[in-house]
């Protein structure tokens, strides 16, 4: 046990003459080098919160300021027009304080606030000027002069060398749509979907809410735009996540890949040794706000809220409503491995542990043979079923004693590590591969992954790795920008040696890895199994199939002058329609992160356009002329509605918003329900690469990533993520569910999306 070998570090013995008492010089300097490290921590956070919070000026350009004034005062000009002899009359007076001490120290407060002002005037003349997005609008390659002039105050108000949360005060707040606006998008993009009959009593419907309720719900969600910092990603993380008391195995959690082509090491504690090791670098340099942000056209800034959680957090079941916990300066994981769970500690002599002592714990919890506990091998099957009986198992038989000391060591850990038993991977050799390994990594066994977990590190004994995300906290890119870092870090920067162990000496003196001790009785060990047997039955019937597509990429579709986006959902509209014989609703996710706090937006993808470019490659009599006309008419088309999506011009998240404030005000809304209600048969979504300066991927091409992806939205649709890798691969990860006869695979092997 850990504690113990800590233990001897202190001792005492009880003698006739007194107490004497033994410290250990290596538990001493352990605890001195920590405390050294902590205070380190608190200057560097501090100094770079002072740096964000006055940006885009510096702490130096106070002094600036101050210089100016005092020199203004020396030749006897007043640039405050007196206002420094107003502040000096207000001053309390003393009589040890001279006349001339007095005016330093007044022209001292005038010149700070000079600074705080124009600090405010900067950050609002940045907000006004990322406010505007004509040129997102405009083609590509081609940028008109007003955008040229508009991007140069742009990167001239940004100052030079932003951390990571340096734009948040100036990012502008997501504009609310009028009413007028959305439902004539909204009812443009079902059109195609309905037939006549239907789309004129839809109508019906959206003019009787626009002319009679919308005016009232429209005023509170102006109101609440003003007051909150974002009008609509807080109801979209309690009422869309948070309150769904649906099982998130599948139904919400997604998944990231490995490297495709690339196994660094094929030692299962090395390889987790080193992305451990990545991934508490990454976190000090979050922590510290040290990261760039990403920006657009590599000026205009993003949210980076949504990071803040990334590690030690949570998901926290609840009768009605989970919560989000998110903790500080978490020094511990949490390995689960044969059914044992371990805490292993991250910290050592105020440091992080290197990738070699990192291997050495987890090769120690490899060579456990202890068998699990009673309830111990499937205890996190309870995250993964159904929410309200882990949320009251939680209460009757984790809230005291050693299971609840074992319980807030998972919960408050850095992240969750699973040393997974079966290897996973690309393999050329084997046709399914890449479907056994997505289905691994979105609910694995069922009960090998902390489900509740801002994210869970899986790793397979052939060396390779994975994650599976809880999505309330965040979206895929931000858990994507974190993958790219760390999987660059493991590859290029920490290496491994000959032998395909981590680098560095071997310290065999660290603490050994402590198994999380539990008592859990027959009772909860049957809603264990409930909740095993519930998820199960959901992973089963989850059909997976990954397709890499090699005949082109993104170079030959930007060649032909169209978005590689707009060319895929196209595709996608064509695989549907020769799959299912019909269209249907298309969810495609957009970005809203040029606005403070934003998350996402839904780009409806199945317009008029697509669906008579489609109908046109079905045609037989069609020239090819024709189509490639309505191709571009409808790409466009797409295009422009994803530029909508992300500039707050969407449909769905204003109606969704407009539905919660109808439900708090108790007014009944047809319209509102219907639109809730329908399903995304067709639910898709890119993952993009932000940081492409960290691999050359033309100099070193097997070094891709496969993306991610996740699970149907609907019982009887598709799942379908995308990544565009370099100029000649996307690769695709189709998700299905086998109880729908119309979309097993078996059965559709000859169709577009197999």
């Amino acid at each position: 046990m850990a504690e113990a070998h800590q233990a001897v570090g202190f001792q005492f013995t009880v003698r006739p003459d007194g107490v004497d008492f033994k410290l250990s010089q290596e538990v001493i300097k352990n605890i001195y080098l920590s405390g050294v490290t902590a205070w380190k921590k608190r200057a560097i956070q501090f100094k770079n919160g002072v740096l964000a919070g006055v940006y885009p000026a510096s702490p130096s350009s106070w002094l600036i300021v101050v210089i100016a004034m005092m020199s203004s005062l020396y030749i006897r000009i007043d640039p405050s027009l007196g206002m420094i002899d107003a502040i000096k009359d207000n001053l309390p007076q003393r009589s040890e304080s001279s006349p001339t001490v007095q005016l330093v120290l007044s022209a001292i407060l005038f010149a700070t606030g000079l600074w705080l002002f124009l600090i405010y005037l900067l950050r609002y003349t940045l907000k006004v000027l990322l406010s505007y997005h004509g040129w997102i609008f405009e083609s590509h390659g081609k940028m008109s002069t007003s955008t040229k002039v508009w991007l140069s105050l742009v990167k001239m108000f940004s100052g030079r060398r932003p951390l990571l949360y340096s734009f948040q005060a100036s990012l502008p707040r997501l504009p609310v749509p009028s009413v007028d606006d959305t439902i004539h998008r909204y009812l443009e993009s079902v059109r195609p979907l309905l037939d006549n009959d239907q789309y004129n009593q839809m109508e019906i419907l959206a003019n009787d809410f626009r002319d009679f309720k919308a005016a009232q719900l429209q005023r509170y969600l102006i109101l609440k735009s003003w007051w909150a910092t974002n009008y609509v990603s807080d109801w979209w993380e309690e009422y869309i996540y948070l309150r769904g008391r649906s099982p998130i195995m599948v139904n919400s959690n997604f998944y990231i890949m490995d490297l495709l082509y690339m196994t660094p090491t094929h030692r299962q504690a090395a390889r987790a040794g080193n992305v451990v090791h990545a991934m508490l670098q990454y976190r000090r340099k979050l922590e510290r706000g040290e990261h760039a942000p990403l920006r657009a056209l590599g000026t205009v800034p993003m949210c980076s809220t949504q990071m803040e959680r990334m590690f030690n957090t949570t998901r926290i079941p609840g009768i009605e409503t989970d919560i989000v916990q998110h903790l500080t300066d978490r020094k511990h994981l949490v390995v689960y491995h044969k059914g044992r769970f371990f805490q292993v500690w991250l910290y050592t002599g105020g440091r992080h542990l290197l990738p070699s002592e990192l291997e050495t714990q987890f090769q120690r919890i490899l060579n456990d043979t202890s068998e699990p506990q009673p309830g111990e091998l499937k205890l996190a099957a309870l995250t993964a079923g159904n929410r309200v009986p882990w949320a009251r198992a939680r209460i009757k038989y984790f809230s005291q004693g050693v299971n609840k000391v074992s319980l807030d060591a998972i919960e408050s850990a850095a992240f969750f590590l699973t040393l997974d038993d079966e290897p996973q991977g690309y393999d050329p050799a084997k046709t399914n591969s890449l479907d056994s390994y997505a289905k691994s990594l979105l609910h694995g066994k069922c009960y090998n992954r902390w489900f509740d977990k801002s994210f869970t590190l899986i790793s397979y004994p052939n060396g390779k790795i994975g994650i599976n995300a809880e999505h309330s906290w965040a979206d895929a890119p931000i858990v994507g920008h974190m993958w790219e870092y760390v999987l660059a870090t493991d590859c290029f920067h920490l290496g491994y040696t000959e032998e395909g162990h981590c680098k560095g000496d071997v310290n065999k003196g660290l603490p050994l890895p402590t198994r999380l001790q539990w008592q859990i009785p027959k009772e909860c060990q049957e809603v264990i199994e409930t909740s095993y047997l519930s998820a199960k039955q959901i992973a089963d019937d989850v059909d997976f199939h990954g397709y890499l597509f090699t005949d082109f990429g993104k170079g030959l579709i930007k060649k032909c002058r169209t978005s590689p986006d707009a060319f895929i959902q196209l595709a996608l509209q064509l695989a549907q329609f020769r799959d299912q014989g019909v269209f249907c609703l298309t969810y495609e996710s957009s970005m809203t992160r040029m606005f403070r706090d934003g998350r996402t937006e839904t780009v409806r993808s199945c317009t008029s356009e697509a669906v008579a470019f489609v109908r046109a490659m079905e045609d037989a009599d069609a020239t090819n002329a024709q189509r490639l006309a309505l191709f571009r008419k409808a790409a466009d088309k797409h295009q422009n509605m994803y530029r909508l999506a992300m500039t707050g011009s969407g449909i769905d998240r204003h109606l969704f918003c407009l539905y919660i404030v109808s439900k708090y005000l108790g007014v009944d809304s047809p319209f509102l329900k219907k639109v809730l209600s329908e399903p995304w048969k067709l639910s898709t979504s890119q993952t993009p690469q932000q940081q492409l300066n960290l691999v050359d991927i033309n100099k070193f091409p097997k070094y891709v990533g496969a993306g991610g992806g996740f699970g149907p939205v609907a019982d009887d649709g598709y799942g379908v993520s995308y990544i565009i890798v370099g100029e000649n691969l996307i690769t695709f990860h189709i998700s299905c569910k086998f109880s729908c006869p119309n979309t097993v695979r078996a059965q559709n092997e000859s169709t577009a999306f197999y």
